[in-house]
């Protein structure tokens, strides 16, 4: 378990942002503005699949007010593939691709101004099938989205463009021979629908652009610094002359690490000489934001009675709307990477569809694999009549494992098994029309590039400035972090998420990098800062650094036992060398800390109506070790209750044309609380013995078991196996009155 010698890691604080956040005062994306702002707003597809044949904003520009308008040919990178897609999927160019593809901008004076201009701009359109259906765009007589591309993967290379734009396959062992040592064998097919990641906040950005001096962006992002890079590429502009400036970020879940409107509206403050502040509509967001990838996977797995997993394969196919984006990688990578078998075959397919290109969703790919493997597993253990833990327990990958994700050092799963068994949720009993069900999930977690640079105060207190996008209280955990290294009270450390300017890169905050990898880079920063201060203090007693110990905010000399108290040290810097700052940029390959979750759901079914209610649900995770308790309880229950909903009622509806039908929360339903039991939690601490203070991520896995504890727990409930996401109260009916006619 986790070191319980930490003085703050494993606390509680209140977090800084807290305060501004719940009283309205916190700075959100649309709340910046600029003296002479001007309104940009969007002209989207009417057609889902079109060839433009022209664009004339002449009668947009011809009303007073309207200063600028833009269209895919004022950015220069059109080829197709690389920077050109990425212009292709903010602008479309030759082809609309779905329905709500941006077509054409304007900047105005005024919102009502803006919206006139976009009524008087014309386009042409020659009206194109569209392809909606991951059936349908992998027919051999598809209609082709992109005559450029030809799968990937796939030898010898294709001589005509497909929808299928890669193909992937892992295999380890002889299958064959696995499926034949096997007693039992079920395969199955599952099917989810697209969802969005459903945050609350919509995007919104601020631009003004400098042919001279530096251009500034505020945008509400998930990193800032990858943003600067494409937007800078998209302008043909250097990145040092562009700041970006990120702001408090209501929700993202993976959702804004793409560029949206922000280098339409650097391209509009350019031809209109003045800033220009966008922001998207919820309607604009669920048309046009990339959403999370529907996907059909088939999942077969053999056992021996006594419980040993002789073979495992896989099917994976996954809705990359109209450009490339699949969560491919995600999916193969964990689908059976919480067991140890030796005869594994997985093979992945990304598919385009006329529908918006799909983006991170909190552990991408992951919740659909994990459906299908996790749901198997369940029958497969109740086919051979072995507890459905038990089952896990056999077969669970260890320390030594090597998996499609790599050899595993030490982990987590084991004991998480073992809290879910002995939890009171598992011992307890159910009730009639009640079904339980349960679920592992595995996410490899990232690492990457990150910054940070602490700055001692003469008062000896600190500022700590990364680059780390704040999407769920990682400030105060980092600032706890380096509380704990400098051992001074949290309270006495400012942690700020600064620019572009202000910081060396950092990647995105996404893949449960943050605390990990900006957490390594405080750590680095803190005992650099540190050793400064030991220096100074050795300096004034001519004595070697070496002879001097950090201990309880002080120096102290091991020669005699003298101390200086970091407030001393700080107040004396500016003539004993100048100001201490502590700095360190890092790629944390080295920290990965895959990350283990198991939830338990127990779900009752009302046999008149369809309606699901879940009773009671519990999420165990390995944390490695908590810095701040309620952040990671907090990532534990919120994953949950996304996946809850994913399972339940999300699902992007689309009709034959293509058109989204629920372009809405009135009509997408997301949980609410009234619709859920209180999330239990159980936190497992198995440090990750590659971070120094054995941190594991934990945003991602949480929202990957969701899926199949929700439906196995309603295969239960009603005796019919749901292989089709959401568990809707038609769907459900309908399950259960095929069952009553074939009796």
């Amino acid at each position: 378990m986790a070191d319980t010698a930490y003085k703050i890691v494993g606390s509680r604080p209140v977090r800084p942002d807290a305060s501004d956040k719940v009283t309205g005062k916190a700075n959100y994306g649309a709340d910046f503005s600029l003296p002479g702002m001007l309104c940009g707003k969007v002209l989207r597809s009417e057609h889902t699949h079109a060839r433009i044949l022209g664009i004339d904003v002449s009668g947009a520009l011809a009303i007073e007010g309207v200063k600028a308008a833009v269209v895919a040919n004022d950015f220069s990178f059109l080829q197709p593939g690389g920077m050109g897609d990425l212009v292709r999927d903010n602008f479309a160019h030759e082809k609309v691709l779905y329905h709500g593809h941006a077509v054409a901008a304007v900047a105005a004076t005024t919102p009502v101004l803006a919206d006139q201009a976009l009524a008087a701009i014309k386009v042409e359109y020659e009206v194109l099938t569209p392809v909606m259906t991951l059936d349908d765009a992998m027919r051999a007589d598809a209609v082709i989205l992109h005559d450029h591309v030809f799968t990937q993967g796939v030898e010898p290379p294709p001589g005509t463009p497909s929808n299928i734009y890669m193909r992937d396959e892992q295999r380890s062992g002889n299958i064959s021979k696995g499926f034949e040592e096997a007693d039992e064998i079920i395969e199955r097919e599952f099917s989810t629908p697209m969802v969005h990641q459903g945050y609350i906040e919509p995007p919104a950005c601020l631009a003004t652009y400098s042919e001279n001096a530096q251009s500034t962006l505020w945008s509400t992002t998930q990193g800032h610094f990858p943003l600067r890079e494409s937007v800078a590429r998209m302008m043909q502009m250097n990145e040092a002359s562009l700041k970006v400036i990120p702001t408090e970020v209501g929700g993202a879940f993976g959702g804004k690490t793409a560029v949206y409107h922000e280098a339409i509206a650097m391209m509009l403050s350019k031809k209109a000489g003045r800033p220009v502040k966008m922001q998207m509509s919820r309607e604009d967001i669920f048309r046009s934001a990339g959403p999370g990838s529907g996907s059909i996977c088939r999942v077969k797995i053999g056992a021996r009675k006594d419980g040993t997993i002789t073979a495992m394969s896989a099917r994976l196919v996954y809705d990359s709307g109209a450009f490339p984006g699949a969560p491919l990688a995600g999916g193969m990578r964990s689908v059976f990477s919480a067991y140890d078998v030796a005869n594994v075959f997985v093979e992945g397919y990304a598919v385009f569809t006329n529908k918006p290109k799909v983006r991170a969703y909190r552990g991408p790919g992951a919740p659909q694999a994990n459906l299908a493997t996790e749901s198997v597993i369940n029958e497969l253990s109740e086919r051979i009549g072995m507890d459905p833990i038990e089952f896990r327990l056999k077969n669970a990958v260890r320390e030594g494992s090597t998996t499609a994700a790599g050899t595993f050092r030490k982990i987590g799963l084991e004991e998480c098994l073992i809290a879910a068994k002995n939890s009171a949720h598992y011992q307890s009993a159910l009730k009639p029309n009640q079904g339980r069900g349960l679920a592992v999930g595995f996410w490899k977690n990232g690492a990457g590039v990150s910054s940070a640079a602490i700055h001692m105060n003469s008062d000896g207190t600190a500022s700590l400035a990364t680059g780390s996008v704040d999407l769920s209280g990682t400030r105060i955990a980092l600032a706890m972090i380096a509380a704990e290294e400098l051992q001074i009270p949290v309270a006495d450390i400012s942690s700020v998420v600064v620019d572009t300017e202000s910081i060396t890169f950092t990647g995105n905050s996404a893949g449960s990098r943050t605390i990990n990898a900006t957490g390594h880079a405080v750590v680095g920063a803190t005992r650099h800062a540190i050793e400064q201060m030991k220096q100074r203090a050795a300096s004034g007693w001519n004595v070697t650094p070496d002879q001097i110990t950090w201990q309880d905010g002080k120096a102290v000399n091991n020669n005699n036992g003298d101390e200086l108290t970091i407030k001393e040290i700080c107040r004396t810097a500016p003539s004993t060398g100048g100001p201490i700052t502590g700095k360190d940029s890092l790629e944390a390959v080295l920290g990965l800390g895959p990350s283990f979750s198991l939830h338990i759901c127990d779900a009752e079914v009302d046999p008149d109506t369809g309606k699901v209610s879940i009773t009671r649900y519990t999420t165990v995770q390995d944390a490695g070790t908590a810095i701040h308790r309620d952040a990671v309880e907090g990532q534990m229950q919120g994953g949950a209750v996304q996946g809850i909903g994913w399972a339940l009622n999300e699902e992007f509806i689309y009709n034959r044309n293509g058109v989204l039908e629920n372009p809405g929360f009135l009509d997408y339903r997301i949980p609410l609380a009234s619709d859920l039991p209180m999330i239990e939690t159980i936190v497992v601490e198995v440090p990750n013995e590659l971070h120094p203070y054995g941190v594991r991520g934990v945003g991602e896995a949480p929202i990957i078991p969701p899926l199949a504890a929700v439906a196995s727990a309603v295969s239960n409930a009603i005796g019919v196996r749901v292989t089709e996401l959401p568990c809707s109260p038609p769907r459900i009916l309908a399950a259960i009155e095929k069952k009553m006619e074939s009796k």
